[in-house]
């Protein structure tokens, strides 16, 4: 049932969301929207956990997230809905891979990485001849059934070899999850792609069919969407919209404890006691295994097993005169087998049009360091971090220039690993939570990391939520019926 048309749900019913990420705000717009009275609890000093709009060198920036999705439309129907339906804005230049010691164009013809076409890899020469026939060996090899689940970069590096997943597939995987391409999930991370595998002889004739299945629905527009001034404002605009509907947010205010009393909800926050009629957990696995112990201890179990894994964004600005000539295309993906510290590095003021007129003067880029598994260097102060970023920066592109400020954000912890077998564990954690009357969940631990991902998964437990609202409300009022004899 969706928000809309609802009539049972009244501001009389309180619903707590713990957890100020995108998850938890969107959850409590929706909530707050349906006409319930919503408090949002973050322990941070601020909301919108990985979507953060800073500032360097005067220039906004952006120090998590940069762009959602565009072909799903959760995100940018949220943005719309928030008023920076004005502001959204797509990247204005396409990436590149540096690979085998060249800056080289990421072919067409792929879906996250897997060829269908082979022109357009041997053309872009981040195979080697030998690779190149191993991929080409994958049209007559028989069908090998991906079963209920399988790695992504196993399943493909069997069907059309190692290279093609250590120099393409891993580079774009990884810059989605952060992970290990041979344990993430392909039923959870390219679902489309896990189910074509299951019905076309070929894996390359499954991309082919995902691509010409694509083109008939004649998708038109952006594939990415950013905003004007940073991502980062979409959750700000979002919590704005939240107290405009009359919902609390609390910063600062650490869920430390959350119990099941009878009907009702109680959940201690520090020196705070708050009660409420039902519960959205937007909190990340760990904290919402540690909330959901006492009341759902199989959701807590299946949650503490989640892994993530952290990284580092090292955020730069440099004289736009000190870069000129160097610096083309929104930036360049790395893969981790041709041992680069960075795995990647955007051109912030060539990808995004509002962050070159901010300053003419100055060019902001950033570089990811970090990767489940390939954590070590996360370890270095920041100064160590920014200056193995320039060494790979002036080995790429040939950049030498000092840049006039620097800043290192971490993001300890950041995303959570999708691996084999993800799914099922999400179903069972949701089996668990589904047994507790007025209790949800949501957040990129579930449903998939990005932000329309989100987003659909936040609305999902709201309306969930809101659901058992209605029931509880319809059952009080049969029940009232029937006791003063109206109920015949």
């Amino acid at each position: 049932m969706s928000a809309a048309g609802r009539s049972a749900v009244s501001s009389e019913h309180h619903v707590i969301v713990v957890g100020g990420g995108i998850s938890g705000l969107a959850a409590a717009l929706r909530l707050a929207r349906a006409g319930v009275r919503v408090t949002l609890l973050e322990g941070g000093d601020r909301v919108g956990g990985k979507l953060h709009a800073g500032e360097i060198a005067g220039m906004p920036v952006d120090l998590g997230a940069e762009s959602v999705l565009a072909r799903r439309p959760e995100a940018v129907e949220l943005a719309r809905a928030v008023g920076l339906g004005d502001d959204l804005q797509p990247p204005a230049a396409t990436a590149m891979l540096w690979t085998r010691g060249e800056l080289r164009p990421l072919p067409t013809g792929h879906t996250m990485g897997v060829p269908g076409d082979l022109a357009p890899l041997a053309a872009a020469g981040i195979l080697s001849a030998d690779g190149l026939a191993r991929v080409a060996k994958d049209a007559g090899l028989p069908h090998t059934d991906p079963g209920e689940d399988v790695a992504i970069g196993a399943y493909i590096a069997e069907r059309m070899g190692r290279e093609v997943v250590d120099r393409l597939v891993e580079p774009l995987l990884g810059g989605v999850y952060a992970g290990d391409a041979y344990r993430i999930s392909m039923r959870a991370a390219v679902p489309p792609l896990f189910e074509a595998a299951r019905t076309h002889a070929s894996l390359g004739e499954a991309v082919r069919d995902l691509q010409a299945r694509a083109a008939a629905r004649q998708q038109t527009g952006p594939v990415f969407m950013g905003i004007e001034g940073g991502i980062g404002r979409l959750p700000l605009a979002v919590a704005d919209a939240v107290r405009a509907a009359g919902g609390e947010i609390l910063t600062r205010t650490r869920a430390d404890e959350l119990r099941r009393d009878g009907a009702r909800w109680t959940v201690r926050a520090g020196d705070r006691t708050l009660t409420a009629d039902a519960v959205v957990l937007a909190a990340p696995a760990g904290e919402a295994g540690r909330l959901l112990r006492g009341t759902a201890p199989a959701a807590a179990d299946g949650l503490a097993a989640v892994e993530y894994a952290s990284m580092a964004l090292v955020t730069m600005a440099f004289r736009r005169s000190d870069v000129e000539g160097l610096l083309h295309g929104s930036g360049f993906l790395v893969p981790p087998v041709d041992g680069r510290t960075i795995k990647a590095s955007t051109f912030s003021s060539n990808k995004w049009r509002w962050n070159a007129d901010a300053d003419p003067g100055l060019f902001v880029l950033r570089t990811s360091i970090g990767r489940y598994g390939d954590e070590a260097d996360l370890r270095r102060d920041d100064a160590d971090l920014v200056s193995v970023s320039l060494k790979d920066l002036g080995d790429a592109v040939g950049l030498a220039a000092a840049p006039v400020e620097t800043r290192v954000t971490r993001w300890d912890g950041g995303l959570p690993q999708y691996p084999v077998g993800h799914l099922d564990r999400v179903a069972r954690i949701r089996e668990a939570v589904g047994r507790v009357p007025g209790l949800a969940v949501c957040g990129a631990v579930y449903d998939g990391v990005g932000i329309p991902a989100c987003v659909a998964g936040a609305h999902r437990a709201a309306d969930q939520v809101l659901g058992a609202l209605d029931a509880r409300a319809a059952r009080t009022t049969l029940a009232e019926d029937a006791g003063d004899g109206r109920g015949e």
